[in-house]
């Protein structure tokens, strides 16, 4: 009977994709990243074409000793790391490590993890992406000539412990950029003026002065509002017109990374970490009832598109829950 090994990123998404391939598969997790960077040095040889050297990541041996020994014994080996640069970059080390051949087609990605995806996922192999796998080799590279170089100046020029950083330095611009025009920013003085007023059904009716003798107004001062309280106390109001419309409000998109970060921020003040463990928690798989299902898409995109069979199963549901 053959075999086929599988490995993901994470024990938690092995075990709940494990249950959806069954006997014929055996899935294990490379735990993250297996090669990089040695953190000694630069690793990067700027005079030789910025020739990448790569170490073993400290820790990772033995994981790295159970997948050559478990990639032996399969007839077939597929790599199902994260579906971006950054799981590309793992599955093309994952490659290098166990001696797979470049143009073998052992790259599997899908966006959430279902029985379904799972399935259709093991039934379409590619080869490995190398336009996402140098994307990921060119950020690692900036980072470390950014980061690596500019943070001892730092040190030197300014002060100890100081970092510099491909993105963190660019940040920092941007906020010293806003700082400033927070700072040459001359505040302007305005008033508003709200009513509230007894209608001949007993309710209060809020009203908003937003023109003046058919003009739009604008009040800058406390003596200006004086004068127009003084023209209007007690004087009768009167509703002279009622416009009713309809609108439609259209659904808000799915989440991306940034967005869900936000709205759990700001609704039930989730850090940005905790946020993400929670949905990486939610992806990966949750047990309910006997079994483990992933409850959302993959969490790490700027992307809204839904996949169509999700589209139609919550169109079902709808209809079914609350008719057309």
């Amino acid at each position: 009977m053959s075999n086929t090994l599988v490995i993901v990123e994470s024990p938690a998404k092995a075990k709940t994709i494990g249950k959806f391939l069954g006997k014929k598969y055996t899935v294990k997790a490379s735990v993250g990243h297996v090669r990089d960077l040695p953190k000694s040095q630069l690793g990067v040889d700027v005079d030789n074409d910025f020739e990448l050297k790569y170490i073993t990541i400290r820790g990772k041996g033995e994981i790295l000793k159970e997948l050559k020994s478990a990639a032996k014994k399969a007839d077939n080996v597929l790599l199902a790391s994260d579906p971006d640069r950054e799981g590309e970059a793992i599955a093309w080390h994952l490659m290098q490590a166990l001696n797979i051949d470049e143009d073998t087609k052992c790259r599997i990605v899908f966006n959430e993890i279902t029985k379904e995806t799972i399935k259709e996922a093991v039934k379409n192999p590619r080869s490995i992406d190398n336009n996402r796998v140098e994307a990921q080799q060119a950020r690692r590279v900036l980072d470390r000539l950014v980061g690596y170089k500019l943070s001892p100046l730092l040190w030197r020029k300014i002060k100890k412990g100081l970092s510099a950083g491909r993105v963190q330095s660019v940040t920092l611009r941007i906020i010293i950029d806003r700082e400033e025009e927070i700072n040459k920013f001359i505040p302007e003085e305005y008033w508003s003026l709200t009513a509230l007023l007894n209608t001949s059904e007993k309710k209060i009716l809020e009203a908003k002065l937003a023109k003046k003798s058919g003009k739009k107004i604008n009040i800058t001062n406390s003596n200006e509002i004086d004068k127009i309280i003084k023209e209007i106390e007690g004087k009768p109001f009167v509703v002279k017109d009622v416009k009713k419309r309809k609108r439609k409000r259209n659904p808000a998109p799915p989440f991306t990374t940034s967005s869900l970060q936000q709205d759990a921020y700001r609704k039930i003040n989730f850090t940005a970490k905790k946020t993400m463990s929670i949905a990486q928690q939610l992806y990966e798989g949750i047990e309910i009832g006997k079994e483990s299902i992933g409850l959302i898409t993959y969490i790490r995109t700027d992307s809204t598109r839904i996949a169509e069979t999700a589209q139609k199963e919550a169109q079902d549901f709808i209809i079914d829950k609350y008719g057309k």
